[in-house]
């Protein structure tokens, strides 16, 4: 009934790591790292998308614009638009969609 999961926490730095947090029918939440320099490849989202970043230094690409975000940032984005993010350094997100 209650659960307590460590999977961001033990999430390694090790280019693209993306975790599978909870995925139902109306939400799913993914927890996204990144090594330094490492890329999250151009991709889509299937529906409205929440971003926050937990560690670290990204910049999120969408629509020929660049959004340099960091630790404790909020970021949304549209569905349907490709994008792609970038590490500056080592960086651990959510996804919240």
């Amino acid at each position: 009934m209650y659960t307590i999961n460590s999977t961001i926490k033990k999430q390694t730095y090790n280019k693209l790591q993306v975790e599978n947090l909870v995925k139902t029918e109306a939400l799913e939440i993914l927890s996204v790292s990144l090594e330094k320099e490492a890329i999250f490849p151009k991709h889509m989202s299937p529906t409205d998308a929440q971003l926050i970043v937990l560690e670290g230094d990204i910049v999120f690409h969408i629509d020929g614009k660049s959004f340099h975000l960091s630790e404790y940032q909020h970021f949304n984005f549209p569905k349907e638009m490709v994008h792609w993010v970038q590490a500056n350094e080592n960086s651990k997100f959510i996804i919240v969609r």
